[in-house]
């Protein structure tokens, strides 16, 4: 096996001669960034490419995003992250967004895809500035679905953290270790638990607002569950509720190309009501 990567991506967005534009790129191998042109009326794109092709045991990958006051962007990945089997060591993603007054960011790379065996520490902080706006979260599917693989062993620790105007506001933490003989196996199908699902998706929308505090969630989560029920199909199941000024919606698949779908349906239904945005993702989410 090779050495370990150390991956950097650094991009910065901001208003200038009324449109959003790239400010700041810093690109370290095996990260790239592309920026496709964006569909009038749309948010500027920004698109994270793996080089390597996934990540192995060791490897490294930070992920900076700052968008000054008033920048509209969404942030995407050209495929899923594939996290391969480990022997011991452990892949570490540590991703910093940040958003000032005003300011939109879309965060929604496709699917991390964790191999039987794999090791990821995956810790995501989002701070954003009294009436910044957010949207995002992700979807984690465990083992190769295709060649009928679970997640039985390895670590997964994913970790969010959200704050606003420098207080924390919420916290979220998923852990599955097998470390001191716990039995992952059985934590999946426990129904409790996981219930033997094939994959799992959080979504987050922080309004955007004039209030120091952002806009108030709680007036999207009717809709959203609505949305939600509409696009249920048989073995998915999800939930929304309101926290913290935030809006989280969550789900649970045993298919994971339905919960995908069921991901972008809502995700286009809340970017038009929370910001006016088109209800569309880009294409690359139709690959």
């Amino acid at each position: 096996m090779g050495a370990s990567v150390r991956g950097i991506a650094e991009i910065g967005f901001a208003v200038r001669d009324g449109a959003t534009r790239l400010t700041h790129l810093y690109q370290h191998d095996p990260m790239r960034v592309l920026f496709p042109r964006s569909e009038p009326g749309d948010a500027a794109i920004a698109v994270l490419v793996t080089t390597s092709g996934g990540l192995v045991a060791g490897d490294h990958v930070a992920i900076a995003i700052r968008l000054e006051e008033g920048a509209v962007a969404h942030v995407t990945a050209a495929a899923a992250e594939k996290i391969y089997r480990s022997t011991g060591a452990t892949t570490a993603v540590a991703q910093e967004l940040s958003v000032d007054s005003g300011g939109w960011l879309e965060y929604l790379p496709p699917e991390t895809i964790l191999f039987d065996g794999a090791r990821l520490r995956r810790h995501t902080r989002i701070v954003l500035a009294p009436g910044a706006g957010f949207l995002g979260g992700g979807i984690i599917v465990f083992g190769r679905r295709a060649r009928g693989e679970g997640f039985t062993y390895g670590l997964l620790h994913d970790e969010w953290r959200f704050s606003r105007g420098g207080a924390l506001i919420w916290g979220d933490a998923l852990r599955l270790d097998d470390a001191d003989g716990r039995d992952i196996a059985a934590t999946m199908a426990d129904p409790a638990c996981f219930d033997g699902a094939a994959a799992c998706a959080t979504l987050i929308l922080a309004p955007p607002g004039s209030d120091p505090q952002g806009g108030d969630p709680r007036g999207f989560v009717e809709r959203t569950r609505a949305v939600q029920q509409q696009s249920m199909a048989s073995g998915l199941r999800g939930g929304v509720t309101s926290v913290g000024g935030l809006l989280i919606a969550r789900w649970l698949g045993a298919d994971p190309l339905q919960l995908r779908r069921a991901y972008a349906d809502l995700t286009c239904h809340l970017r038009e009501a929370a910001m006016g945005l088109p209800a569309r993702l880009p294409r690359l989410w139709q690959v």
